[in-house]
């Protein structure tokens, strides 16, 4: 297996070879200004005296609920005004994910990191649209293709003039209702020169494993972060709450905000240790 030396930019950083952990956290959904900001800041608080490169993550809608009754979210327009506030309050970069071609061009006016979702990995519209945003690239591998697949939707967007691009290992569908991860993926992944990141928190899903909601083995979550960044990662996404059973998306895969920061010191002691630091 040949590799290639593996760098991106995101914003203000470089991830990749011998560089900081990148950190990319925040609720699944954005609900209100003030919760949104409050998780912003003791994110802040809790990760500035790491050593990683924090990126704030939420989505202005989840177009991809289970039932037609649950929340999306707040829409792209004060979605956008509360990332454009979290960008500005806190000083760090922001990401959203994009589901039609045409969100591309304002979510680029904001975030520096333009996320596509799992599901629409292999939506060829959207990831041109993404790319000729200039702006760096975040894609989730689909929970139903291979790792060697994401090699043609890496192309995609290299060749559509994405020179930015990171690709994310989520989890892949074990039966029905369950995730469980490959963690070759990481390895495999890395190998075009492209970043990877592990989702912690969305491989722990269990898709409508609650009837009409998404259920999720929290518990789970730190074992499995420890063992990606022990295979070796440039980054961790992890979505986290200050009350995950209240968050109406993805409560049961949420870390808790005030568990965040202690999970990520393990992560940094297991990265140290293989890297002799």
């Amino acid at each position: 297996m040949s590799y290639s030396p593996v760098a991106a930019r995101v914003g203000p950083y470089r991830v990749g070879d011998d560089c900081p952990l990148l950190v990319i956290a925040g609720p699944c959904v954005l609900e209100s200004r003030q919760l949104t900001l409050e998780i912003a800041h003791q994110l802040d608080e809790s990760l500035r005296d790491l050593p990683v490169q924090w990126v704030f993550k939420a989505s202005f809608d989840k177009a991809n609920r289970t039932s037609l009754t649950s929340y999306r979210g707040v829409g792209l327009t004060e979605g956008l005004a509360q990332l454009a506030e979290v960008r500005e309050r806190c000083e760090v970069p922001v990401t959203t994910d994009i589901h039609l071609p045409d969100q591309a061009a304002p979510v680029a006016e904001v975030c520096d990191l333009v996320q596509i979702p799992a599901f629409l990995c292999r939506q060829t519209d959207l990831l041109v649209a993404a790319a000729r945003t200039g702006k760096a690239v975040h894609i989730k591998k689909g929970q139903f293709l291979a790792p060697w697949d994401m090699r043609h939707v890496l192309e995609k967007v290299r060749a559509s003039g994405g020179a930015n691009v990171l690709l994310c290992e989520r989890g892949t569908f074990f039966g029905y209702g369950r995730l469980v991860n490959d963690f070759r993926s990481l390895v495999i992944m890395r190998q075009w020169g492209a970043p990877v990141v592990y989702d912690a928190t969305h491989s722990v899903q269990q898709p409508g494993g609650l009837g009409e909601r998404t259920g999720g083995e929290r518990e789970m979550v730190a074992p499995l972060a420890r063992a990606a960044v022990a295979v070796g990662v440039d980054g961790i996404f992890l979505e986290t709450h200050p009350r995950p059973d209240s968050s109406p998306s993805d409560g049961p895969n949420m870390v808790p905000l005030a568990e965040l920061r202690g999970l990520l010191q393990d992560l940094l002691r297991i990265r140290g240790a293989l890297s002799g630091q």
